[in-house]
């Protein structure tokens, strides 16, 4: 056979078996996420769980997650006493194959769960039960009434969420850096765009970026956790919507009608995927980086603490926060990024920072709480 005729055969053939065990990967995984669905939805009695023990975890469930994966679940020891466990049907196995990640989202409900119950004139006392990230415990939560720390105000919280544009090019200024780390100053460093460690950031970040999108199985993982069309987003009330990637307008429409989850695999959506972030990184404000002193259970859980508890700050300044996390996913890895920009311990969060004029509404939907507390 002529090579100019084997190529196109072999190509159709390479292409038709990936499609193949997509197909079936993914529908596996539907199938899963409907299973969780139907499972979930029958009310919980009101004793076990009373009006303000579900304002708090839902509040909770509002913190961040890697492809809004939400992978928290919550079992009732008895109304104000929890465990707090680690949902393997919101791992991301592809880009997060340690779950490191996981561990970050559970620490960012932590913080917000521990806020939550402040705001209600409640304390927490912790304990640590994991000693793996794959650990199906985490944490164990009891809430009780007495005098501390309070929290009255939740606009930040119900308000905080990831805006990828409409960022000034106006570098962040030193008296809100001091704001948004405050006390956790130790584990945030803050570059400039136009530094060296700035500049460092931005390459490393564009060559994740097209080192993730030419990888097939980390595409089919994005294009599982995404919700185009109305049905989808109302179904799964997780995972990355139109509104939520900032494709809005007409494009926003076309996407939310026309497209589904085959359409992330395509080459023209990955090139424009790969458009909009290098776009997106001509303009910011800098760069904040989370470290950790290691990479246990307890260190990743207390980096998500942190990680939430600058990203409420940053609300209230107008500073917008876009996690950029492909260069920890791919090369050079969290050690390899702390070696090169200097720090202490690895590195667990790379956030893009910019003034915005207008913080939009969140758009990211949760799970009810009756999805994610088992009795």
């Amino acid at each position: 056979m002529k090579r100019r005729h084997f190529l196109p055969l072999a190509a159709t053939a390479t292409l038709g078996t990936a499609a193949v065990g997509y197909y079936a990967w993914d529908q596996a995984l539907l199938h899963d996420a409907r299973r969780r669905g139907d499972q979930v939805r029958q009310p919980l009695p009101a004793g076990q769980l009373p009006a303000e023990a579900r304002q708090i975890l839902h509040l909770a469930a509002l913190a961040p997650s890697g492809h809004n994966t939400q992978p928290w679940t919550v079992r009732l020891l008895g109304p104000y006493h929890w465990v707090i466990g680690n949902d393997p049907r919101g791992w991301l196995p592809v880009v997060d194959p340690t779950q490191r990640e996981t561990m970050l989202s559970l620490g960012a409900f932590a913080q917000n769960l521990e806020y939550a119950a402040a705001h209600f004139a409640y304390q927490c006392r912790w304990t640590l039960l994991a000693t793996s990230r794959q650990a199906a415990e985490v944490l164990e939560v009891e809430l009780t009434r007495g005098p501390g720390p309070a929290y009255p105000d939740l606009t930040a919280l119900l308000g905080r969420r990831t805006l990828r544009t409409g960022f000034a090019n106006v570098v962040i200024q030193p008296a809100d850096i001091e704001r948004l780390t405050d006390a956790d100053g130790t584990h945030c460093h803050f570059f400039a765009p136009d530094s060296a460690n700035g500049r460092y950031l931005t390459a490393t970040t564009l060559a994740a970026n097209r080192q993730q999108t030419a990888h097939d199985p980390a595409q089919q993982e994005l294009a599982h956790w995404t919700r185009w069309g109305r049905a989808d987003v109302q179904q799964y009330r997780d995972g990355l919507t139109a509104a939520g990637m900032s494709i809005n307008g007409v494009a926003g429409w076309a996407v939310r009608h026309f497209y589904d989850s085959a359409s992330v695999l395509k080459p023209d959506f990955r090139q424009r995927g790969l458009d909009r972030a290098a776009d997106q990184m001509a303009t910011h404000g800098g760069w904040l980086v989370i470290t950790s002193p290691d990479e246990s259970v307890a260190a990743l859980l207390a980096a998500g603490r942190c990680l939430e508890r600058c990203w409420l700050r940053a609300r209230d300044l107008n500073v917008a926060v876009h996690p950029m996390s492909q260069l920890l996913e791919e090369t050079p890895g969290t050690l390899g990024a702390a070696r090169r920009l200097g720090l202490p311990g690895p590195v667990q969060f790379v956030l893009r920072l910019g003034y915005v004029t207008h913080y939009p509404v969140p758009v990211s939907l949760r799970r009810p709480v009756e999805w994610f507390v088992q009795t």
